[in-house]
């Protein structure tokens, strides 16, 4: 179990209409008055359950145990460090150049667009997407 703590700074109060409002709009509803000499607020937050973390690891560490080739393994996580360098090299030279970052931009509206109506909208079209993306994973993972 994970736990996470935090003091955080309490937003400043301004008064309006008599009444004190967090943004500055006013409140028809009474705040609840802070003590004073409290100028911090406690958050605590506790994760239950396995984390994504240790599955994760876990996964890798099975790979890398079933694997007979491990320096085949070591060279495709190294290809995939390169290849995730270079696509972010390529990704700023692109962003550099003038009205390719509005077109870009466009096309991805268009394509989301079109991706929301073809698969997301309609219930069967969802039932669609969801086996495609099982068959996908399970063929990646040789299932």
């Amino acid at each position: 179990m994970a736990s996470i703590t935090a003091r955080l700074p309490l937003p400043p109060l301004k008064l309006v209409n008599g009444r004190q409002s967090l943004n500055g709009t006013p409140q028809k509803l009474a705040m609840p008055s802070f003590k004073e000499g409290h100028d911090r607020l406690n958050v605590k937050s506790k994760a239950t359950g396995e984390s994504s973390e240790n599955s994760i690891v876990k996964s890798v560490q099975n790979v890398w145990d079933k694997s007979e080739d491990r320096v085949a393994l070591i060279g495709l996580g190294f290809a995939g460090v390169v290849g995730l360098w270079a696509a972010i090299k390529l990704i700023s030279t692109i962003d550099k150049v003038p009205l390719v970052p509005g077109f870009l931009e466009l096309v991805g509206i268009v394509y989301s667009s079109w991706f929301i109506y073809r698969y997301l909208l309609y219930k069967p079209d969802r039932e669609e997407l969801f086996q495609t993306v099982n068959k996908s994973i399970s063929d990646i993972l040789g299932q």
